[in-house]
Protein backbone atom coordinates (compact mmCIF):
# COMPACT_ATOMS: atom_id res chain seq x y z
CA UNK A 1 0.00 0.00 0.00
CA UNK A 2 2.72 2.47 -1.03
CA UNK A 3 1.67 6.08 -1.46
CA UNK A 4 -1.03 8.05 0.31
CA UNK A 5 -4.18 6.28 1.41
CA UNK A 6 -7.64 7.65 2.27
CA UNK A 7 -9.80 5.54 4.56
CA UNK A 8 -13.45 6.28 3.73
CA UNK A 9 -15.12 3.18 5.15
CA UNK A 10 -16.11 4.13 8.69
CA UNK A 11 -19.47 2.34 8.48
CA UNK A 12 -17.59 -0.93 8.02
CA UNK A 13 -15.24 -0.18 10.90
CA UNK A 14 -14.01 3.09 12.34
CA UNK A 15 -10.26 3.38 13.00
CA UNK A 16 -9.28 2.63 16.59
CA UNK A 17 -9.23 5.84 18.60
CA UNK A 18 -6.13 6.77 20.60
CA UNK A 19 -8.22 6.97 23.77
CA UNK A 20 -9.62 3.48 23.19
CA UNK A 21 -6.16 2.08 22.53
CA UNK A 22 -4.83 3.65 25.74
CA UNK A 23 -7.72 2.25 27.78
CA UNK A 24 -7.13 -1.21 26.33
CA UNK A 25 -3.40 -1.14 27.08
CA UNK A 26 -4.09 -0.06 30.66
CA UNK A 27 -6.66 -2.84 31.07
CA UNK A 28 -4.21 -5.44 29.78
CA UNK A 29 -2.10 -4.75 32.86
CA UNK A 30 -5.02 -5.82 35.07
CA UNK A 31 -4.69 -9.58 34.90
CA UNK A 32 -7.37 -10.68 37.34
CA UNK A 33 -10.80 -12.14 36.63
CA UNK A 34 -13.51 -9.47 37.07
CA UNK A 35 -15.61 -12.00 39.00
CA UNK A 36 -12.93 -12.59 41.64
CA UNK A 37 -13.59 -11.01 45.04
CA UNK A 38 -9.97 -10.16 45.93
CA UNK A 39 -8.49 -6.70 45.40
CA UNK A 40 -7.13 -7.54 41.96
CA UNK A 41 -10.50 -8.87 40.84
CA UNK A 42 -12.23 -5.80 42.19
CA UNK A 43 -9.83 -3.62 40.18
CA UNK A 44 -10.84 -5.48 37.01
CA UNK A 45 -14.52 -5.19 37.93
CA UNK A 46 -14.09 -1.46 38.46
CA UNK A 47 -12.88 -1.02 34.88
CA UNK A 48 -15.91 -2.85 33.52
CA UNK A 49 -18.33 -0.82 35.60
CA UNK A 50 -16.64 2.41 34.48
CA UNK A 51 -17.15 1.35 30.86
CA UNK A 52 -20.75 0.43 31.64
CA UNK A 53 -21.33 3.96 32.91
CA UNK A 54 -19.76 5.38 29.75
CA UNK A 55 -22.05 3.26 27.55
CA UNK A 56 -25.10 4.35 29.52
CA UNK A 57 -24.10 8.01 29.23
CA UNK A 58 -23.84 7.73 25.43
CA UNK A 59 -27.53 6.79 25.16
CA UNK A 60 -28.83 8.45 28.36
CA UNK A 61 -29.66 5.20 30.12
CA UNK A 62 -28.73 3.59 33.42
CA UNK A 63 -25.49 1.61 33.82
CA UNK A 64 -27.32 -1.36 35.31
CA UNK A 65 -29.29 -1.66 32.06
CA UNK A 66 -26.16 -2.28 29.94
CA UNK A 67 -25.18 -5.86 29.04
CA UNK A 68 -21.87 -6.42 27.26
CA UNK A 69 -21.67 -8.97 24.44
CA UNK A 70 -19.09 -10.08 21.86
CA UNK A 71 -20.62 -7.76 19.26
CA UNK A 72 -23.81 -6.46 17.70
CA UNK A 73 -24.61 -9.76 15.99
CA UNK A 74 -24.60 -11.59 19.31
CA UNK A 75 -26.70 -8.80 20.82
CA UNK A 76 -29.24 -9.18 18.01
CA UNK A 77 -29.33 -12.97 18.35
CA UNK A 78 -29.89 -12.56 22.08
CA UNK A 79 -32.79 -10.15 21.70
CA UNK A 80 -34.50 -11.75 18.71
CA UNK A 81 -36.01 -14.73 20.48
CA UNK A 82 -39.58 -15.88 21.21
CA UNK A 83 -38.63 -16.68 24.80
CA UNK A 84 -38.36 -13.93 27.39
CA UNK A 85 -38.53 -13.67 31.16
CA UNK A 86 -40.14 -11.20 33.52
CA UNK A 87 -38.96 -11.93 37.03
CA UNK A 88 -39.51 -15.65 37.57
CA UNK A 89 -42.21 -15.85 34.93
CA UNK A 90 -41.91 -16.45 31.21
CA UNK A 91 -43.16 -14.15 28.46
CA UNK A 92 -43.94 -15.45 24.98
CA UNK A 93 -43.19 -13.43 21.85
CA UNK A 94 -45.15 -14.92 18.97
CA UNK A 95 -43.86 -12.99 15.95
CA UNK A 96 -40.97 -10.79 14.85
CA UNK A 97 -41.44 -7.81 12.53
CA UNK A 98 -38.45 -6.39 10.65
CA UNK A 99 -37.98 -4.02 7.72
CA UNK A 100 -36.86 -5.23 4.29
CA UNK A 101 -33.86 -2.88 4.45
CA UNK A 102 -32.58 -4.03 7.85
CA UNK A 103 -29.09 -5.35 8.47
CA UNK A 104 -28.82 -9.15 7.96
CA UNK A 105 -28.44 -9.73 11.70
CA UNK A 106 -32.06 -8.54 12.06
CA UNK A 107 -33.38 -9.84 8.74
CA UNK A 108 -32.20 -13.36 9.58
CA UNK A 109 -34.57 -13.38 12.54
CA UNK A 110 -32.21 -14.43 15.30
CA UNK A 111 -33.75 -17.35 17.17
CA UNK A 112 -37.16 -16.98 15.50
CA UNK A 113 -38.20 -19.61 12.95
CA UNK A 114 -38.48 -18.08 9.48
CA UNK A 115 -42.23 -18.71 9.49
CA UNK A 116 -42.60 -16.32 12.45
CA UNK A 117 -40.78 -13.39 10.82
CA UNK A 118 -42.77 -10.73 8.95
CA UNK A 119 -40.92 -8.28 6.71
CA UNK A 120 -42.24 -4.73 6.34
CA UNK A 121 -41.51 -2.88 3.12
CA UNK A 122 -39.80 0.49 2.73
CA UNK A 123 -40.40 3.43 0.42
CA UNK A 124 -38.10 4.70 -2.34
CA UNK A 125 -35.98 6.53 0.26
CA UNK A 126 -35.65 3.48 2.48
CA UNK A 127 -38.07 4.59 5.20
CA UNK A 128 -40.14 1.79 6.71
CA UNK A 129 -43.79 1.71 5.62
CA UNK A 130 -45.35 2.85 8.89
CA UNK A 131 -48.90 2.22 7.69
CA UNK A 132 -48.00 -1.34 6.81
CA UNK A 133 -46.32 -1.78 10.20
CA UNK A 134 -49.35 -0.39 12.04
CA UNK A 135 -51.67 -2.64 10.05
CA UNK A 136 -49.55 -5.73 10.69
CA UNK A 137 -49.43 -5.02 14.42
CA UNK A 138 -53.17 -4.31 14.52
CA UNK A 139 -53.76 -7.75 13.00
CA UNK A 140 -51.37 -9.42 15.42
CA UNK A 141 -53.10 -11.94 17.72
CA UNK A 142 -51.73 -11.20 21.17
CA UNK A 143 -53.44 -14.33 22.50
CA UNK A 144 -50.53 -16.23 20.94
CA UNK A 145 -47.90 -13.88 22.35
CA UNK A 146 -46.58 -10.36 22.09
CA UNK A 147 -45.20 -8.77 18.89
CA UNK A 148 -41.52 -7.87 18.70
CA UNK A 149 -40.41 -5.19 16.24
CA UNK A 150 -36.73 -4.85 15.34
CA UNK A 151 -35.44 -2.08 13.09
CA UNK A 152 -32.22 -0.22 12.42
CA UNK A 153 -32.00 3.40 13.54
CA UNK A 154 -29.87 4.26 10.51
CA UNK A 155 -29.12 2.17 7.46
CA UNK A 156 -25.54 0.96 7.14
CA UNK A 157 -25.52 1.41 3.34
CA UNK A 158 -27.55 4.55 2.62
CA UNK A 159 -27.30 6.26 6.00
CA UNK A 160 -31.07 6.84 5.94
CA UNK A 161 -32.41 7.49 9.44
CA UNK A 162 -35.65 5.80 10.45
CA UNK A 163 -38.39 7.72 12.30
CA UNK A 164 -37.80 5.63 15.42
CA UNK A 165 -39.86 7.88 17.70
CA UNK A 166 -42.92 7.37 15.49
CA UNK A 167 -42.23 3.65 15.20
CA UNK A 168 -41.99 3.46 18.99
CA UNK A 169 -45.43 5.05 19.28
CA UNK A 170 -46.93 2.50 16.90
CA UNK A 171 -45.29 -0.42 18.69
CA UNK A 172 -46.30 0.84 22.13
CA UNK A 173 -49.93 1.33 21.01
CA UNK A 174 -49.93 -2.29 19.85
CA UNK A 175 -48.52 -3.54 23.15
CA UNK A 176 -45.30 -4.68 21.49
CA UNK A 177 -41.58 -4.56 22.20
CA UNK A 178 -39.17 -2.45 20.15
CA UNK A 179 -35.54 -3.40 19.52
CA UNK A 180 -33.47 -0.75 17.72
CA UNK A 181 -30.20 -1.56 16.00
CA UNK A 182 -28.31 1.65 16.77
CA UNK A 183 -24.94 0.39 15.51
CA UNK A 184 -24.57 3.06 12.81
CA UNK A 185 -26.46 5.78 14.68
CA UNK A 186 -24.39 5.79 17.87
CA UNK A 187 -22.06 8.77 17.96
CA UNK A 188 -23.70 10.25 14.84
CA UNK A 189 -27.19 11.09 16.10
CA UNK A 190 -28.42 11.76 19.63
CA UNK A 191 -29.84 8.63 21.28
CA UNK A 192 -31.96 9.11 24.39
CA UNK A 193 -33.29 5.98 26.05
CA UNK A 194 -34.94 8.05 28.79
CA UNK A 195 -37.39 9.51 26.26
CA UNK A 196 -38.99 6.20 25.25
CA UNK A 197 -36.80 5.92 22.15
CA UNK A 198 -36.75 2.11 22.30
CA UNK A 199 -37.11 -0.79 24.69
CA UNK A 200 -33.71 -2.20 23.74
CA UNK A 201 -30.73 -0.84 21.82
CA UNK A 202 -27.96 -2.74 20.05
CA UNK A 203 -24.51 -1.13 20.00
CA UNK A 204 -21.16 -2.06 18.48
CA UNK A 205 -17.71 -0.98 19.66
CA UNK A 206 -15.78 -0.93 16.40
CA UNK A 207 -18.32 1.32 14.67
CA UNK A 208 -17.49 4.16 17.07
CA UNK A 209 -13.72 3.78 17.20
CA UNK A 210 -13.45 1.07 19.81
CA UNK A 211 -11.99 -2.43 19.34
CA UNK A 212 -13.66 -5.19 17.36
CA UNK A 213 -15.32 -8.07 19.16
CA UNK A 214 -17.35 -6.07 21.70
CA UNK A 215 -20.98 -4.98 21.65
CA UNK A 216 -23.78 -4.17 24.03
CA UNK A 217 -27.46 -4.42 24.72
CA UNK A 218 -28.96 -1.41 26.46
CA UNK A 219 -32.41 -1.86 27.96
CA UNK A 220 -34.85 0.87 28.90
CA UNK A 221 -35.62 -1.18 32.02
CA UNK A 222 -34.53 -4.53 33.40
CA UNK A 223 -37.99 -5.88 34.22
CA UNK A 224 -38.12 -8.08 31.12
CA UNK A 225 -35.14 -9.66 29.36
CA UNK A 226 -34.70 -12.38 26.74
CA UNK A 227 -33.65 -15.85 27.75
CA UNK A 228 -29.84 -15.92 27.54
CA UNK A 229 -28.18 -16.96 24.32
CA UNK A 230 -25.06 -18.03 26.24
CA UNK A 231 -25.41 -19.79 29.59
CA UNK A 232 -22.62 -20.54 32.00
CA UNK A 233 -21.18 -18.76 34.99
CA UNK A 234 -23.87 -16.10 35.16
CA UNK A 235 -21.80 -13.03 34.29
CA UNK A 236 -23.62 -9.83 33.26
CA UNK A 237 -26.35 -10.63 35.79
CA UNK A 238 -26.97 -13.93 34.03
CA UNK A 239 -27.89 -12.26 30.75
CA UNK A 240 -24.60 -13.16 29.03
CA UNK A 241 -22.30 -15.71 30.63
CA UNK A 242 -18.57 -15.89 30.00
CA UNK A 243 -15.64 -14.02 31.51
CA UNK A 244 -15.84 -10.45 30.30
CA UNK A 245 -13.42 -9.13 27.66
CA UNK A 246 -11.81 -6.62 30.01
CA UNK A 247 -9.54 -4.87 27.49
CA UNK A 248 -12.21 -4.77 24.80
CA UNK A 249 -14.87 -3.43 27.14
CA UNK A 250 -12.48 -0.78 28.47
CA UNK A 251 -11.74 0.34 24.91
CA UNK A 252 -15.47 0.38 24.13
CA UNK A 253 -16.12 2.62 27.13
CA UNK A 254 -13.40 5.06 26.08
CA UNK A 255 -14.79 5.15 22.54
CA UNK A 256 -18.25 5.86 23.95
CA UNK A 257 -16.86 8.89 25.78
CA UNK A 258 -15.33 10.17 22.55
CA UNK A 259 -18.52 9.47 20.58
CA UNK A 260 -20.58 11.55 22.98
CA UNK A 261 -18.15 14.45 22.66
CA UNK A 262 -18.08 14.05 18.88
CA UNK A 263 -21.82 14.66 18.61
CA UNK A 264 -21.11 18.34 19.28
CA UNK A 265 -19.08 18.67 16.08
CA UNK A 266 -21.02 16.32 13.80
CA UNK A 267 -21.86 19.25 11.50
CA UNK A 268 -18.21 19.38 10.46
CA UNK A 269 -18.51 15.75 9.33
CA UNK A 270 -21.67 16.65 7.41
CA UNK A 271 -19.80 19.40 5.57
CA UNK A 272 -17.15 16.88 4.51
CA UNK A 273 -19.88 14.50 3.34
CA UNK A 274 -21.45 17.31 1.32
CA UNK A 275 -18.04 17.94 -0.30
CA UNK A 276 -17.94 14.29 -1.34
CA UNK A 277 -21.40 14.51 -2.88
CA UNK A 278 -20.57 17.74 -4.71
CA UNK A 279 -17.53 15.99 -6.20
CA UNK A 280 -19.66 13.05 -7.30
CA UNK A 281 -22.25 15.26 -8.98
CA UNK A 282 -19.57 17.37 -10.67
CA UNK A 283 -17.50 14.51 -12.05
CA UNK A 284 -20.41 12.14 -12.72
CA UNK A 285 -23.49 14.33 -13.33
CA UNK A 286 -25.71 11.30 -13.99
CA UNK A 287 -24.68 9.52 -10.79
CA UNK A 288 -27.50 8.58 -8.44
CA UNK A 289 -27.10 9.27 -4.75
CA UNK A 290 -29.51 7.13 -2.78
CA UNK A 291 -31.64 8.20 0.17
CA UNK A 292 -31.41 11.95 -0.45
CA UNK A 293 -35.16 12.27 -0.01
CA UNK A 294 -34.86 11.34 3.66
CA UNK A 295 -32.86 12.39 6.68
CA UNK A 296 -29.47 10.70 6.57
CA UNK A 297 -26.41 10.21 8.74
CA UNK A 298 -23.99 13.09 8.43
CA UNK A 299 -21.14 10.81 7.34
CA UNK A 300 -22.64 8.55 4.65
CA UNK A 301 -23.00 8.70 0.85
CA UNK A 302 -24.24 5.76 -1.21
CA UNK A 303 -24.07 6.31 -4.95
CA UNK A 304 -24.09 4.49 -8.29
CA UNK A 305 -22.19 5.33 -11.47
CA UNK A 306 -24.31 4.37 -14.48
CA UNK A 307 -22.56 1.85 -16.68
CA UNK A 308 -19.88 1.02 -14.10
CA UNK A 309 -20.03 -2.05 -11.86
CA UNK A 310 -19.59 -1.10 -8.23
CA UNK A 311 -17.09 -3.91 -7.69
CA UNK A 312 -14.96 -2.68 -10.60
CA UNK A 313 -15.06 0.88 -9.31
CA UNK A 314 -14.20 -0.25 -5.78
CA UNK A 315 -11.08 -1.99 -7.06
CA UNK A 316 -10.11 1.10 -9.03
CA UNK A 317 -10.53 3.28 -5.95
CA UNK A 318 -8.44 0.87 -3.90
CA UNK A 319 -5.65 0.88 -6.46
CA UNK A 320 -5.75 4.68 -6.37
CA UNK A 321 -5.37 4.66 -2.59
CA UNK A 322 -9.01 5.08 -1.52
CA UNK A 323 -10.69 2.55 0.76
CA UNK A 324 -14.47 2.51 0.42
CA UNK A 325 -17.16 -0.15 0.14
CA UNK A 326 -19.48 -1.55 -2.50
CA UNK A 327 -22.42 -1.87 -0.12
CA UNK A 328 -22.19 -3.64 3.23
CA UNK A 329 -18.93 -5.14 4.50
CA UNK A 330 -20.65 -7.96 6.39
CA UNK A 331 -20.48 -10.77 3.84
CA UNK A 332 -16.92 -12.06 4.22
CA UNK A 333 -15.64 -9.70 1.56
CA UNK A 334 -18.24 -10.74 -1.01
CA UNK A 335 -19.70 -8.06 -3.25
CA UNK A 336 -23.23 -8.79 -4.42
CA UNK A 337 -26.59 -7.15 -5.05
CA UNK A 338 -27.73 -4.79 -2.32
CA UNK A 339 -30.88 -6.02 -0.61
CA UNK A 340 -31.31 -2.44 0.61
CA UNK A 341 -31.52 -1.02 -2.91
CA UNK A 342 -33.82 -3.86 -3.94
CA UNK A 343 -36.13 -3.05 -1.03
CA UNK A 344 -36.12 0.60 -2.14
CA UNK A 345 -37.27 -0.44 -5.61
CA UNK A 346 -33.97 -0.17 -7.47
CA UNK A 347 -32.81 -2.93 -9.81
CA UNK A 348 -29.21 -2.67 -8.56
CA UNK A 349 -27.87 -4.39 -11.64
CA UNK A 350 -24.44 -2.79 -11.23
CA UNK A 351 -24.38 -2.09 -7.50
CA UNK A 352 -23.43 1.07 -5.63
CA UNK A 353 -20.51 2.55 -3.73
CA UNK A 354 -20.51 3.69 -0.13
CA UNK A 355 -18.35 6.48 1.20
CA UNK A 356 -18.49 6.75 4.98
CA UNK A 357 -16.30 9.20 6.83
CA UNK A 358 -15.49 10.38 10.35
CA UNK A 359 -14.07 13.25 12.37
CA UNK A 360 -10.53 12.36 11.29
CA UNK A 361 -11.32 12.53 7.56
CA UNK A 362 -9.08 15.21 6.09
CA UNK A 363 -8.99 17.53 3.10
CA UNK A 364 -6.23 15.32 1.68
CA UNK A 365 -8.54 12.31 1.96
CA UNK A 366 -11.28 14.11 0.04
CA UNK A 367 -8.84 15.25 -2.63
CA UNK A 368 -7.57 11.70 -3.11
CA UNK A 369 -11.19 10.59 -3.56
CA UNK A 370 -11.68 13.38 -6.13
CA UNK A 371 -8.61 12.30 -8.09
CA UNK A 372 -9.63 8.63 -8.10
CA UNK A 373 -13.19 9.36 -9.18
CA UNK A 374 -11.98 11.69 -11.93
CA UNK A 375 -9.90 8.84 -13.38
CA UNK A 376 -12.85 6.44 -13.21
CA UNK A 377 -15.12 9.01 -14.87
CA UNK A 378 -12.54 9.61 -17.62
CA UNK A 379 -12.27 5.88 -18.37
CA UNK A 380 -16.06 5.61 -18.52
CA UNK A 381 -16.25 8.54 -20.94
CA UNK A 382 -13.54 6.99 -23.12
CA UNK A 383 -15.41 3.68 -23.31
CA UNK A 384 -18.66 5.42 -24.16
CA UNK A 385 -16.95 7.43 -26.90
CA UNK A 386 -15.38 4.28 -28.37
CA UNK A 387 -18.74 2.54 -28.35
Amino acid sequence: MAGPRAYLDYNASAPLLAAARAAMVAALDVGANPSSVHAEGRAARRLIEEARRDMAALVNSKPEHVVFTSGATEAASTLLTPDWQMGRGSVRISRLYVSEADHPCLLNGGRFPAALVTRIGVDASGIADLDALAAALAAHDKADGLPLVAIHAANNETGVIQPVERIAEIVKAAGGILVVDAVQAAGRVLLDMSAGYADYLILSSHKIGGPKGVGAIVAAADLMMPNPLINGGGQEKGHRSGTENLAGISGFGAAAQEALIGLKTIDAVRQRRDEVEAIVKTLVPDAEIFGTGAQRLANTTFFAIPGVKAETAQIAFDLAGVALSAGSACSSGKVGPSHVLKAMGHSDSLGALRVSIGHATSTADIELFRSALAAIAARRASREKAA
